[in-house]
């Protein structure tokens, strides 16, 4: 997810990955939560690792462009190339949105960006190509200092996990628009991209079978 840091505003949202529907909404809720915890100035570091049961929630944002960058991860993922996949998503956000950040005005309105998140969540999905590897040997990034801290440490008393329960349930709905304008977004491209092929291949047929009716 991404999100503005001034008001936890979300602009961008990659599309679930497969995980239970009820779960997924769980920690997405969470992750809310923690970007208003943001939006009230209540961080510690500009990066951090946060545990939430089997998973880890990675953050990254720039207090320059007051963007946060957040994906979350197996336990058993690691930290390196969840930091790197954010600064994939961080350099192509800000080159591409940059100038548009401070005046998104509604929820995810920079929906057609999911789609490079997806593709670039599967260059990251398989730790063992060599492209990985070779990102996990870069000794010029580091990632031994970034703190890790528990979800209920982060969001503090006044955000106990019974009420992330209760908000989720309202993310449903919400989940499903999003996915389905996802949807429609890429189905438009396919259209657009193979809706001249086709139209070039029905004249030739027409041609060929007017033609045949000729002669």
């Amino acid at each position: 997810m991404i999100a503005r840091v001034t008001d936890g505003l979300p602009l961008a949202e990659g599309l679930d990955d497969g995980r239970d529907q009820k779960d997924a909404d769980f920690y997405k809720q969470q992750a809310k939560l923690l970007f208003k915890n943001l939006s009230k100035g209540q961080h510690e570091a500009s990066r951090m690792s946060i545990e939430t049961g089997p998973y880890f929630f990675h953050y990254s944002y720039i207090i320059e462009g007051r963007v946060c960058y957040l994906t979350m991860c197996d336990r058993s993922y690691p930290k390196k190339l969840a930091f790197q996949y954010l600064e994939d998503l961080k350099n192509e956000f800000e080159r591409v949105n940059g100038n548009q950040i401070e005046t998104a005005a509604r929820p995810y309105a920079f929906i057609k960006f999911d789609t490079f998140i997806q593709k670039t969540k599967k260059l990251y999905l398989d730790t063992r190509t060599q492209r990985n590897l070779a990102k996990l040997n870069d000794e010029l990034y580091e990632v031994h200092q970034i703190m890790t801290r528990n979800v209920q440490e982060v969001l503090g008393v006044g955000e106990k996990l019974d009420q992330v329960s209760e908000m989720s349930s309202r993310l449903t709905s919400d989940t499903r628009i999003y996915a389905d304008k996802a949807k429609d977004l890429n189905r438009q491209a396919l259209i657009r991209k193979y809706a001249p092929v086709a139209i070039v291949i029905g004249v030739v047929l027409m041609l060929f079978w007017v033609k045949n009716k000729i002669w």
